[in-house]
Order: structure tokens, then C-alpha cells, then sequence
């Protein structure tokens, strides 16, 4: 059985840094392309960066470009999510995606325009 589980949400101050994870089980993350998702209270859900499967070329909101870092950990078949500078409008549940990454074809946005949700989300709070 396929699960996707996020974590590392948390409780943070403006300014500082989270490190959330997608964790998968019953597949292999090497072979999807992974986005990271947030929704805050009230918005529609947006796709904020991606990381593909072949190639890992990654992409981010310009929101976040420069403040936001998106990796494989292959050992643990994990994609993390690293935030820094986080600001009190970022606060949302953050979620990933996955997408079977087809041959030919590395980009991840794809996974973003899929729009699917697996997990449940980590809360991720930015608050004096």
C-alpha cells in the first residue's frame, strides 16, 4: 500500500528556518517527480516547488526562490523541504505530491498541474 506522510511542521518565529519531509512508503520516490504544496486558511491550495525524477531539476515560486531548498534524500526516500526567512503569511499546511516521472519527460511541474493530495499535511506556523 502506497503512503505519503509529511512532517517537521512546526511552530517558528519570522525569520526562521523549518525543514519539512515527504516520506514515502509502498514506493520508490526516485521514480516521481515531487511537488510540495501549502494552503493557508481561506487560499487555494498552491504548488511552490517541485523536484524531478531523472535529472532532479527543481523548481520554485518566485515567492520563495532564494529562501527555499528542495532535495532528495535517497537513502531514506525522502524529499525535503527546507524554508528559510519564513514570514506569518506562509503559515499553512504544507503537503506533497507525487507523479510517475514518464521517460522523455523530467519536468516536475507536471506534478504541480496534477494537483493530486496523498498525505494529510504538516502545519506549519510563522508567529511572533
Amino acid at each position: 500500500q502506497v503512503q505519503v506522510v509529511e512532517s517537521g511542521g512546526g511552530l517558528v518565529h519570522p525569520g526562521e528556518s523549518l525543514t519539512l519531509s515527504c516520506t514515502a512508503s509502498g514506493i520508490n520516490l526516485d521514480l516521481y517527480h515531487i511537488a510540495w504544496f501549502r494552503q493557508a486558511p481561506g487560499q487555494e491550495r498552491e504548488g511552490i516547488s517541485c523536484i524531478s525524477s531523472f535529472a532532479e531539476t527543481t523548481y520554485f515560486q518566485q515567492s520563495v526562490k532564494g529562501r527555499f531548498t528542495i532535495a532528495r534524500d535517497k537513502a531514506k526516500n525522502t524529499v525535503t523541504l527546507q524554508m528559510n526567512s519564513l514570514t506569518p503569511e506562509e503559515a499553512a499546511v504544507y503537503d506533497c505530491a507525487t507523479d510517475f516521472a514518464k521517460s522523455g519527460n523530467d519536468d516536475c511541474t507536471i506534478a504541480i498541474d496534477r494537483n493530486h493530495v496523498l498525505g494529510q499535511g504538516t502545519q506549519v506556523t510563522v508567529a511572533s
